[in-house]
Parts: structure tokens; C-alpha cells; sequence
């Protein structure tokens, strides 16, 4: 029987094609794994690059390409015959000779650049200092090395970027603008899937390296998995390596910190981790998030994430507040009153399920054992704006033991006026970094990013948390400022925007609306009536994301509002805000438009 492995972009083209095509594309997948009589069968392509690469018809006038090693088929794409063909023969495929992973490489133009390289290139190479023996050690494939010899400047290697494996890329790039050699090893290495690594790296085993490399390759093994595959969304699926790393780590002894700017995944990980401790942990798991919103959001995405309604049941979202609230009322039997006479403030909830948790009292949520923590597993997302009650609540609801605290944040996207140290209320965490926003686009990114400004951000550990070495992975639009004259002209150009989005066939629901208050939220509401799009406050768009998002009423006066007279607090006051509009801005993946009317926030200013 084949072993099947799906490429991260063939659901994606498959739910392009046409209902009858994409009908007959996914019965023949079906036929090929169960290896029957009709199935497709691999057909070899004039002119290939690589002896492994092959076609399978998949259904009329469409085939799939496919890497094949015996009886592994490493699915890639599914194309019109003369595109499959192409693409064919453009690529050839290997593994990393380091970290044992799968590689492309667009060997057609990469041919067609070695001519132009050779003829550009000066009398000193840029890499002349470092013997062929340290370029292979950063798993410098051994057929490219002659190509890395004639660069000669970092911007030959920043246009060598689309035509190489990241792996390839990455460690070459550190070396170009002046890294080490150790400094280009972590880099290579931020690649490696998997902590542990058994055994010697065998670059002819398809096999192993597709099973090191999950944001390339998903192996269904039945039609159930099959069609799990090809209708979940990418994030549930394929997740890149250091992702994978954090989410799937057998066992952490101390609490995790994982720290990463809009886009790097931090929610990702955290869904991916709580379903982890669901399945492999040893007791009940908590998944903490900002507000009840989010946690609603959360719960949607782990019904996607978990297909096994028993595992599903084993994790609990909720926020710190509701939380408190919960033990107090598991405790006393009732629901405490939040207004009228004998009220609690949420603060005063908090310190008393603190209290509650901290002795021995019997059963305080369902299903726990007198004397036992209500959870052995908690992950925390949003931890930027959790306060430090909510966070001693937290560490009093699980264990002091392995695989205790997995947390979540970015101190650049604090809404709230929460400044704390984990390390201060009794969680001891070891912090690991997410630098690559698979999100935005580099031109929002960088956009963003200076608009943020106010230099680094109080960190959830010890020190400061910095935005240095935050980077995307594609380009895309500039964003958009305009100024208008007054707040009618400004809400008519929304409208005008809006309507533009939607007859280019961005769906509604990829679409979201922003502004700093909620009368500018209904104002703008009003201005879109009859228009199905997500309006809201910036703080309200938090944790979300839409394809194009519009930003209104950025202007003096609003963004920021009042602000305190003592220095210290409207420093404080000044740096939520830009982290709020910043929160805001980094919800679109594509377009990011921004207006105002009269003069502009301060902080578009370049």
C-alpha cells in the first residue's frame, strides 16, 4: 500500500478547482491509497530535474505532482497537465544533510542565475573566508556550494531568497551581513521540528525527513484522514517547525514562556499545545485567555482542532475572571453578586478563590478528588494583559510539576496598564522566542513596527522584551493613511473603501472595521449599514484576524485621548496606547487602511 504525504498548498488548490474536477481529483486520491484497480499510477515527465518526481492523473486534463521514493508519494500540487508538467520539471527535491528535513529548490532558475551571478561577480566573494567544510556544517547542499562561491555581495544572496529552501537561505543570510558561524547554525537549527533526534541523518530516506518536516508534509494513511486533511484549515495541519517544536515537546520540567510579535503563531501554539496535554498529558487542562470573547473564539478553533470528542472534553477555555468567580460559587454554593448589597469586586473574587485553592476543601470544580488541584494543565494566551492576582490564581490552580504552566504573550500588544514579572508571583519560566510573522506581509510589518515605536516593552520575565529581529515572510500592499476634511467625508470614504473590497470578492467576514472608541464604532456602523463586516473597538479586534482591515478616526485628540499630567503615568498611558492602535493594525493580512479627519495621531507621523 502507498504511504501518502499531503503538501501544505495541495488543499488549497484543490478547493480551487471546479466542484466536478475537485470531486474526481479527491475520489482518485481515495483510490490511490486503498491501491485498487483504477487508481492512478505514477507517470514519469520528459525533462525532469529529478528522477523522483512524477505525475498522477487525478481527473480530466488535471494531474498531481508528486516526489516518489519507493512507496512513499510526497504529494505536491494538482495542476492543468501542461502546469503539473512544468512544474515537474522545474523542481528537484532533497534533505538536509543537518537537520534532516525536506528541501525544494527551483533548480530551472537557479540554472538561469548562474550564467548572470559568474558575470557579476567581483574579485572578492563574499564567503571566501569560510572553507567549503563550514558551509557543508550548516547543511550547505553540497551541488549548490559552486553557486555560493560566486556570491559576492548580501544583495546576491536576498535574490537568491525565492529560489532556495529556507533551510539553504537562512544560514547564508546570517553569514551575509556579518554573522558567525555559531550565529548561523542557531539559525539553521530554529528549522529542526524536533527537539530530540535519533540516529545518523540518512539524505536518501523520504520517509524520515517528510515526518521531520510538518510544515511541509501531513501523511493520511485512510480516506478519514484523508478528508481531515484536505478540509481543515492550514493551521490546524501543517505548522512550521518552531511552532511544532513548542507545541508538540514531550515534556517541559519548568513553566514555558513562548514570546512573539502579531502573526507569529502564539495562539497557534497554544491551541496545538492544550490539545497536546489533552491527549498525552495526565489530567484536566485549562486554556486561559483575555476576555470571554476570546475564550469563546478559542473553544471554536479546539472544536476544529480535536476530532475526538472524548480528548475535546478534557479541555476547558475560559478567562481568569470567570474563573475566580467559578471556584467562589463551586465553594459557596451560589453565585456571588457583583452589584447590590453584599458585593464582591472581581478583584475581591480573585483573592478569595486564591484562598480556596490554597487549602483543602473538597471538590471545588467537577470531577476533581478532595485535596487535588482543579488542573494539571494550564496555557495561558494574551499572558501581556493578565494582572498578578489573576496570575497567582492560575499558579494556585495547578501543580507545581512538569508540564504545569505553558504561557503564551507579546509585551508589544498590552492593552491593559498590567506590568509583572512571572518570576515575582511564582512562576519560574523558561522564555523561547517567536521572530517570523507568518501574517502580515513585510511592508505592514515594517509599518507597524515603527508606528509601535517607544522602544522596548516591559517583559514578562525579567528585563525588557524588544521587537529586534522580527521579520515577515512575504511582501504585499504598503498600507493606506488618507486625511479628510471632516469626520462625514472621512466615514463617506469608508464606505467607498469598504464597497471596493467587496466587489474585488473579499468576503464580508474577512473584513474589519476599527476605531479607538465605541461612539466612532457606531458612527462608523451606521456608515456601513447594510454591510455584513466586523465593527468594532481596537481592543475588541483582539486575538482576530481578517484578510483587509480599516482603521477610523485616527486622529490628534483620539488616538491618544486625554492623558494623565504626571510624567511617569502618561508615559505609561502613552505606550498603551500606541500598543493598542499597534494591536489593531497588525489584525490585517493583506491591507491595512488608515484614516482621519483633520490633523492625524501623532503616531503616523514617520
Amino acid at each position: 500500500m502507498p504511504r501518502l504525504a499531503i503538501g501544505p498548498d495541495l488543499p488549497g488548490e484543490l478547493g480551487a478547482l471546479a466542484q466536478p474536477v475537485r470531486r474526481d481529483a479527491v475520489v482518485a486520491l481515495r483510490r490511490f491509497l486503498l491501491n485498487v484497480s483504477g487508481a492512478p499510477h505514477p507517470e514519469r515527465v520528459r525533462g525532469c530535474r529529478d528522477a523522483k518526481v512524477a505525475t498522477l492523473r487525478l481527473a480530466d486534463g488535471h494531474r498531481g505532482v508528486v516526489v516518489r521514493q519507493r512507496d512513499v508519494y510526497w504529494l505536491l500540487a494538482v495542476r492543468p497537465d501542461p502546469e503539473a508538467w512544468s512544474y515537474a520539471q522545474r523542481h528537484r527535491y532533497g534533505v538536509n544533510p543537518v537537520i534532516g528535513v525536506v528541501e525544494e529548490w527551483d533548480a530551472e532558475t537557479l540554472d538561469r542565475v548562474e550564467p548572470a551571478l559568474r558575470r557579476s561577480a567581483r574579485p572578492s566573494r563574499l564567503f571566501e573566508q569560510i572553507c567549503d567544510g563550514d558551509l557543508l556544517a550548516l547543511g550547505i547542499d553540497v551541488h549548490a556550494l559552486p553557486l555560493v562561491r560566486l556570491i559576492s555581495t548580501e544583495a546576491d544572496v536576498a535574490a537568491l531568497e525565492p529560489l532556495l529552501p529556507p533551510t539553504q537561505y537562512a544560514p547564508l543570510a546570517v553569514l551575509a551581513r556579518g554573522g558567525t558561524l555559531s550565529e548561523a547554525w542557531r539559525e539553521l537549527d530554529n528549522w529542526r521540528a524536533r527537539d530530540e533526534e535519533t540516529g545518523a541523518i540518512d539524505p536518501d530516506d523520504l520517509h524520515a525527513a517528510l515526518l521531520r518536516s510538518p510544515d511541509r508534509a501531513v501523511f493520511a494513511a485512510d480516506k478519514v484522514e484523508l478528508d481531515r486533511v484536505l478540509g481543515a484549515p492550514d493551521w490546524c495541519t501543517f505548522l512550521h517547525p518552531t511552532q511544532h517544536r513548542l507545541a508538540r515537546a514531550g515534556r517541559y520540567e519548568q513553566p514555558v514562556l513562548v514570546v512573539g510579535g502579531a502573526g507569529t503563531g502564539k495562539t497557534i501554539v497554544a491551541l496545538h499545545r492544550a490539545a497536546h496535554l489533552a491527549a498525552r498529558g495526565s489530567g484536566p487542562v485549562l486554556l486561559v485567555t483575555f476576555s470571554q470573547s476570546l475564550a469563546e473564539e478559542l473553544s471554536g478553533r479546539l472544536d476544529v482542532l480535536i476530532d475526538d470528542e472524548t480528548v475535546r472534553k478534557r479541555v476547558e477555555v475560559d478567562n481568569a475572571e470567570r474563573l475566580a468567580m467559578r471556584i467562589v460559587a463551586d465553594a459557596e454554593g451560589r453565585r456571588p453578586a457583583l452589584v447590590g448589597p453584599g458585593a464582591r469586586s472581581l478583584a475581591q473574587l480573585t483573592d478569595e478563590a486564591i484562598r480556596l485553592l490554597s487549602i483543602t476543601t473538597g471538590d471545588l470544580l467537577d470531577d476533581v478528588e478532595p485535596g487535588r488541584k482543579p488542573y494539571r494543565h494550564i496555557v495561558v494566551d494574551e499572558a501581556q494583559d493578565i494582572s498578578p492576582a489573576q496570575w497567582r490564581l492560575l499558579r494556585a490552580a495547578a501543580p507545581h510539576a512538569h508540564d504545569d504552566l505553558f504561557v503564551v504573550g507579546d509585551p508589544h500588544q498590552r492593552v491593559t496598564d498590567t506590568r509583572v514579572a512571572l518570576g515575582a508571583v511564582g512562576i519560574p519560566a523558561v522564555q523561547h522566542d517567536l521572530r517570523i510573522s507568518y501574517r502580515l506581509p513585510q511592508e505592514i510589518l515594517s509599518y507597524v513596527v515603527r508606528l509601535r515605536g517607544g522602544g522596548p516593552a516591559n517583559g514578562l520575565v525579567k528585563g525588557v522584551a524588544e521587537l529586534f529581529g522580527y521579520r515577515a515572510t512575504h511582501n504585499g500592499r504598503r498600507p493606506v493613511v488618507r486625511a479628510y476634511d471632516t469626520p462625514e467625508s472621512e466615514l463617506a470614504g469608508l464606505r467607498a473603501t469598504v464597497g471596493g473590497w467587496l466587489a474585488d470578492g473579499v468576503p464580508e467576514g474577512e473584513i474589519a472595521v476599527g476605531a479607538r472608541t465605541p461612539t466612532l464604532a457606531r458612527a462608523a456602523r451606521d456608515a456601513l449599514d447594510g454591510l455584513d463586516v466586523r465593527v468594532a473597538t481596537f481592543q475588541h479586534l483582539k486575538g482576530l484576524e481578517f484578510e483587509r482591515v480599516a482603521l477610523v478616526g485616527v486622529a490628534e485628540g483620539v488616538v491618544p485621548g486625554s492623558l494623565p499630567e504626571e510624567p511617569a503615568a502618561r508615559a505609561r498611558a502613552l505606550q498603551r496606547e500606541r500598543s493598542i492602535l499597534f494591536v489593531a493594525c497588525t489584525r490585517a493580512r493583506t491591507m491595512l487602511y488608515i484614516s482621519h479627519s483633520g490633523r492625524g495621531s501623532p503616531f503616523l507621523s514617520p
